[in-house]
């Protein structure tokens, strides 16, 4: 079981992999973090890198989320074949397609997932592939907080994640610094409850510590904290600040 799946209130924290790295995620399984998250939706990865990737991390102790752009079923399913443990669907903004990213990944008769391992370790059994699979829809439009209720009651659906940026554009606010501005915090406060409300569990795109730590604090309890380029120009800025002291 996946730390997606497991049941309790303790937040999980997360790094983010924008490209074709294989030091990355290795680095945050390291540092103690509990998933990384990839980026098929802005970041610079395709299906071989995220196959090689997934492969390297098989005995790494660190869960795998994908995010993808949309609910199209072909890539959902390249993704799953490569051994995720969790997919990330952006800009869903009805319940018909949360259902849709859920159906992505389950088999017929329940689902449109075709069947086509590519890691031999997770074995050949349908049910058991389907069971190990978490399916987020990402909260990021008005349109999806209008339809908040419906996209949170779809069976199958693990949880939602809130994108931030996006949801701040959409509300008429900037997207950097999206956490500071009152009609966004009000906004992220009713998808936590509309998840709380309905059993599922809240993520969040906080891109930083201090925000990652206030949103546990709201009852988020998957976030994510800082991508592989955020956390290199940290150290490295780190770095050449001590070897710079007089």
């Amino acid at each position: 079981m996946s730390v997606f799946q497991q049941d309790n209130t303790t937040p999980i924290w997360g790094g983010w992999i924008t490209g074709p790295t294989l030091i990355g995620p290795e680095e945050f399984a390291h540092a103690g973090y509990d998933y990384v998250g990839f980026d098929a939706q802005h970041g610079y990865l395709d299906d071989a890198d995220v196959a090689n990737i997934l492969r390297r991390l098989e005995h790494v102790p660190i869960a795998t989320a994908m995010r993808l752009p949309n609910a199209d079923a072909a890539p959902i399913g390249r993704v799953l074949d490569a051994g995720a443990d969790a997919v990330i669907i952006a800009m869903i903004e009805s319940a018909d397609e949360a259902a849709a990213a859920v159906a992505a990944t389950r088999f017929p008769p329940a689902g449109v997932r075709s069947f086509g391992p590519l890691r031999a370790s997770l074995g050949y059994d349908s049910a058991a592939l389907e069971s190990r699979v978490s399916v987020f829809a990402m909260i990021e439009t008005a349109a999806a907080l209008d339809n908040l209720s419906e996209i949170c009651a779809v069976s199958g659906l693990a949880g939602i994640y809130v994108g931030p940026a996006d949801l701040a554009l959409s509300l008429g606010a900037e997207a950097v610094g999206a956490l500071k501005h009152p009609q966004v915090l009000e906004a992220i406060g009713r998808i936590q409850r509309a998840a709380a409300e309905a059993g599922i569990v809240a993520g969040i795109h906080a891109s930083e510590g201090k925000a990652g730590r206030a949103m546990a604090q709201l009852g988020f309890r998957m976030i994510t904290l800082a991508a592989e380029s955020q956390a290199l120009r940290r150290g490295a800025t780190e770095h050449l600040r001590e070897a710079n002291e007089q």
